[in-house]
């Protein structure tokens, strides 16, 4: 069996929070294979730990998949700050006799350095044309779990855990192994927090991610973190105004700086996102299919979190625009191919000790490390759906028992989709609304 293949027997997704089907990014060929190590979200802290306890199994699963792909070149992309880690992959790549093929990069400590676009310019000194993908400029960009999980895969073990970090206003933060299907409350109650009542958890990372509105949920392939903060924190109140009221404020108070523009980090790559310009046709009531440039945004949410001295809502304004047009079935299409970053853009970086600041993280941030914890849960609840594309098709039936890694969900026929693999074994006790559950022992 080829590795395009065993990844999507083994059901490997995206680790860093998006989980679109690795096999599918493996289908064309591609000059390079770039790991995503850099981790830009404040707080979380999987990447870094994984590539310090398993640099041999990340090398071998990125040098497999770069392989498979036919890359010229391999590398490794890891802010510069995780100087000891940088020091053991550099050694680890010359004890396995591949300093010809693969390297490791410095990235700057700026945010979002992990974003894929910008990952690949900074790598490559390349930049993806708007509306693409980075295999238009010769680019494969995996995570760094990814690259373990393939690893595993090529050993016959398919994805039934993932790895995440709990961080935020708790009493004990921490990184740890989850197998898939684990109540979410039962990892928090790991990190001394029992009750809920105080607290809003924003699910992914404190940028990118949402407030979770109900978080008697279970544990997913791509679960990258979870951030914990006290319900009058700025950044929970921030993330909790909805698009009705998002509008009101923006419409009411947006001056025209154009500093959401100014920082945005596609924009400085020199794409045509320009966010001040959305938020100005909120106050004109401009014809939606003139606002296609809105799905340019990447939804890092620099615009919104850091570079708006006013403090409102152009990212949730991009939203709105890229739902309406969705609707219309409108889809932005790019002019040009080529593409040159701005020449401001190197002043116009933004660092991650100062966006910490900005977002009123800097007590929470300080190390959550890897801890080993065993679950016993009573139940695991596996969804059929934890990755991009259609939902896995159920194998097994009420009352069959399982083992942990055997197959539970397929990928439908002719269909985008990754398959499903109990973590646990047990007995199957229902199989309805896309979840499996399985009763553990």
């Amino acid at each position: 069996m080829d590795l395009l293949n065993i990844i999507k027997d083994a059901g490997v997704i995206g680790a860093g929070g998006a989980g679109f089907p690795t096999h599918a990014k493996i289908t064309s060929k591609a000059e390079y294979i770039l790991l995503n190590g850099a981790e830009c979200e404040p707080l979380l802290r999987v990447d870094q730990q994984l590539m310090e306890l398993f640099p041999d199994e990340i090398i071998k699963g990125l040098e497999a998949t770069g392989r498979y792909i036919e890359a010229r070149k391999a590398i490794i992309g890891i802010k510069g700050k995780h100087k000891e880690v940088i020091t053991l992959l550099r050694e680890r790549i010359v004890a396995l006799g591949l300093t010809d093929y693969m390297e490791v990069m410095e990235l700057r400590d700026m945010y979002p350095a992990g974003d894929e676009q910008v990952l690949v310019h900074e790598l490559t000194n390349r930049i993806v044309p708007e509306a693409s993908i980075p295999l238009k400029v010769g680019c494969v960009v995996i995570n760094t779990e990814t690259a373990l999980n393939i690893y595993h895969a090529i050993g016959g073990n398919p994805v039934t855990e993932t790895f995440m970090t709990i961080a935020g206003d708790i009493p004990q933060r921490m990184t740890v192994k989850v197998p898939v299907g684990v109540a979410i409350r039962d990892v928090f109650k790991q990190c001394g927090v029992e009750n809920l009542d105080d607290y809003a958890v924003i699910e992914g990372g404190p940028m990118m991610g949402s407030v979770m509105k109900n978080v008697d949920g279970y544990v997913t392939k791509k679960s990258k973190g979870y951030v914990l903060l006290k319900k009058d924190h700025f950044l929970i109140r921030k993330k909790s105004v909805n698009v009705a009221q998002a509008k009101a404020i923006s419409k009411a108070a947006c001056e025209q700086c154009r500093m959401c523009t100014d920082l945005c980090p596609r924009y400085l790559l020199g794409h045509n996102i320009q966010p001040h310009k959305i938020m100005r046709a909120l106050n004109y009531n401009l014809d939606v299919k003139d606002q296609q440039i809105a799905q340019l945004c990447c939804e890092c949410n620099a615009c919104e979190l850091f570079s708006c001295p006013a403090n409102i809502h152009p990212r949730s304004t991009n939203n709105y625009f890229k739902q309406k047009l969705a609707e219309q079935g409108i889809r932005y299409q790019p002019t040009q191919m080529e593409f040159k970053a701005r020449s401001a853009r190197e002043y116009r970086l933004i660092p991650s000790k100062r966006l910490v600041a900005k977002i009123g993280l800097t007590a929470f941030d300080k190390p959550a490390p890897m801890s080993k914890v065993e679950f016993r849960p009573e139940y695991i609840s596996i969804p059929l759906r934890q990755h991009i594309g259609a939902t896995a098709v159920p194998v097994v039936e009420v009352g069959e028992q399982v083992k942990a890694g055997q197959l539970i969900g397929k990928i439908p026929d002719n269909s985008l989709g990754a398959t499903v693999h109990a973590s646990l074994d047990g007995t199957v006790v229902e199989n309805r609304d896309n979840f499996i559950v399985i009763k553990v022992g």
